[in-house]
């Protein structure tokens, strides 16, 4: 194993507090939101910079699958909403991964997906311990 880059972030407070990278960059405060959104809204929640994550690597992976099948993506995006949940035994997290994806049909988008889905270090992550949900948006 070879690490090619580590980031660092600290929180002081848990959901009610504050996060700041070890570089600075990000430095700013961590709320909970309520069932009616946030409390504050200049501040983020894990789920929101879970989502910022998850779809930035899933894209990279999505280049990345499409490149060895030598396809131009286009402008393409991705949206990741990533649910907390609760029941009986406690909290938990869903995510939905909405592709668009406008330089392919179905079949190939469906393949790029999948073929990502499998590379993407945050789905590796997830793989097992979080429903993940994967749709390919088409233009109508």
């Amino acid at each position: 194993m070879k690490t090619i880059f580590e980031a660092k972030a600290t929180n002081s407070g848990g959901r009610a507090g504050h996060v700041e990278s070890e570089d600075g960059v990000l430095n700013f405060d961590i709320s909970m939101p309520t069932s009616k959104g946030k409390t504050d809204p200049k501040s983020t929640n894990p789920e929101e910079l879970f989502a910022a994550a998850y779809s930035s690597c899933y894209g990279a992976g999505l280049q990345a699958v499409a490149k060895e099948h030598d396809i131009d993506l286009g402008d393409f995006t991705v949206t990741a909403t990533i649910a907390l949940n609760t029941e009986k035994e406690g909290f938990f997290l869903e995510a939905t991964l909405d592709a668009y994806l406008p330089t392919v049909d179905k079949e190939m988008g469906t393949t790029l997906m999948e073929e990502a889905h499998e590379i993407c270090p945050y789905s590796k992550a997830t793989r097992d311990n979080i429903t993940v949900h994967l749709n390919l948006l088409m233009d109508e």
